[in-house]
């Protein structure tokens, strides 16, 4: 999943950066407002972290122009300003969801894959894929109660596409999903991905739960 964080404070977006990336998410880290609005127009996340005392541009204009811009992306304001009147304003601004500073970097991590659940329809973290259970809370595949024992990048992979089951996604589409903006993945990491996947779930012989749509890409149905 595809993360971008507008934070002014230098010292607490690397900290969300580096505890997010742990977490397995891709991060695009932004300090500054109006550099923030510009990534999530051009870009496509599965949750915006947003500050509200921002330099350039506060985070309730960015809120506002994303939502007139009729982005649907989910935003979580994370902000020091604590009083109801300021969440209540967030919340009717366009946020889904406000949590105040200080906080607890386990509940925001909470929020965020709630709201991601939620972006994909999902209200239970447990999803049943045949006899697989992909558990998005603790971020784990197992199959009769054993884990699979996948790489975070063999995880976010198959997550990507049991979220979108049912839907065909492109080369392209899944390294945007996996890799933060300023990486630079090589040309058959799916590729590759897709091999140790299949044979880590033990259908690289028969068939597979994870499927080729040629010239288009891949999908679980």
């Amino acid at each position: 999943m595809k993360l971008l964080i507008i934070e002014d404070s230098q010292s607490l977006l690397r900290s969300l950066g580096t505890g997010l990336r742990k977490m397995g998410y891709a991060v695009d880290l932004v300090a500054d407002g109006a550099e923030g609005l510009n990534f999530a127009r051009h870009n496509d996340y599965d949750v915006i972290v947003l500050d509200l005392m921002l330099p350039s541009m506060d985070g309730l204009t960015v809120l506002q122009r994303l939502r007139a811009l009729g982005k649907q992306t989910h935003i979580l304001i994370l902000s020091a300003k604590d009083q109801v009147e300021d969440r209540i304003r967030g919340l009717r601004f366009g946020a889904d969801d406000y949590m105040v500073k200080p906080f607890s970097f386990d509940e925001l991590c909470a929020r965020i894959q709630t709201l991601v659940r939620r972006r994909y329809g999902e209200k239970n973290p447990a999803i049943a894929l045949g006899g697989l259970e992909l558990n998005t809370a603790a971020r784990v595949l197992s199959r009769d109660g054993q884990h699979l024992g996948l790489t975070p990048a063999e995880y976010r992979l198959f997550e990507r596409l049991a979220l979108s089951r049912g839907c065909v996604l492109s080369k392209e589409q899944l390294i945007d999903a996996l890799h933060d903006s300023d990486s630079c993945p090589g040309p058959n990491v799916i590729e590759v991905l897709i091999c140790t996947l299949r044979k880590k779930l033990g259908d690289d012989g028969g068939e597979s739960l994870i499927k080729t749509r040629r010239g288009y890409g891949y999908c679980i149905e």
